[in-house]
């Protein structure tokens, strides 16, 4: 093949290859790249119906005995059995009572103590080492000791999801603080507010967002710590339910307080990212 007729396929090569580029380029994905949301949603949808599907086929196909993994039907004739015999809705509402009632406690606290953190250096120096000091100790440690102070009671459980959630989600706070632009309070002196205004008005407001993330993911701690203190010491509640299940070896019940606290945690983890859409469209992801 001569050297003309070379080049001239090579051209012709480009050419045609050419285009190509382009529409590669669109089916790569991107960083932070926005999605629709009807995209989003199906997508979600998708990833939940293809770990159903896995759990159906490997039940009902026997790859796994049903004492270790029981089927759907299994499940759900178990939810409908507790209930018919009442066991159930109780048993949902004083778990969600507790991890409510914690939560608010907890983040009551570690929001204003986390503001100052942030907001003055002196209190960071004064109260970071002894909260570093307990978010290291596990809160479970706590659980003997707390069943002897409170008992079974409500309090018992309340105290270990303060000592699990608060000193985690109060250096949370503080880090959303510090990210707060050294602008916005030097724009703020600059207009003659006091130093309370400025943390109160500017520094909470600014920060504002990151603290509700925060609140989102100090959630999910919370129900972890709720379920073991619940499997520990409780006479309700759906960890009860599930430590109960286990002494029979009943799967069906197991799996299906599993995924009761899976779909709770879905709940309050959609709610907190629909106020967060709603308080704060200016700070929508799909933005980046």
């Amino acid at each position: 093949m001569s050297l003309g007729t070379r080049q001239g396929t090579g051209a012709l090569t480009s050419v045609a290859s050419a285009p190509k580029a382009p529409l590669l380029a669109r089916r790569r994905l991107r960083l932070y790249e926005p999605i629709q949301r009807r995209t989003y949603w199906l997508l979600a949808v998708i990833s939940l119906c293809l770990v159903f599907a896995l759990w159906a086929g490997l039940s009902y196909a026997g790859a796994v005995q049903n004492l270790f993994l029981p089927t759907p039907t299994q499940v759900w004739q178990a939810a409908v059995t507790e209930s018919n015999t009442g066991i159930l809705w109780p048993d949902i509402g004083a778990s969600v009572l507790r991890i409510v009632l914690g939560f608010i406690i907890s983040s009551a606290v570690a929001i204003p103590v986390g503001l100052l953190m942030g907001s003055y250096k002196v209190f960071e120096a004064s109260l970071e080492p002894p909260i570093d000091f307990m978010r290291y100790t596990p809160a479970v440690a706590f659980i003997p000791l707390t069943l002897i102070w409170f008992g079974t009671s409500t309090t018992q459980k309340l105290v270990i999801l303060f000592i699990a959630i608060f000193f985690q989600e109060v250096l949370l706070v503080m880090d959303n603080v510090k990210n707060v632009p050294v602008q916005f309070v030097d724009m703020a002196y600059t207009l003659g507010l006091s130093p309370a205004k400025v943390v109160r008005r500017v520094i909470f407001r600014s920060a504002l967002p990151g603290i509700v993330d925060t609140l989102r993911i100090s959630m999910g701690w919370g129900w972890t710590y709720l379920v073991v203190v619940e499997l520990v010491g409780a006479t309700n509640g759906l960890g009860f339910q599930i430590q109960q299940a286990e002494r029979y070896l009943n799967t069906p019940e197991i799996i299906l307080g599993i995924i009761i606290i899976g779909m709770l945690g879905l709940i309050f983890d959609f709610s907190f990212k629909a106020i967060y859409a709603r308080a704060f469209p200016y700070m929508s992801r799909s933005a980046r």
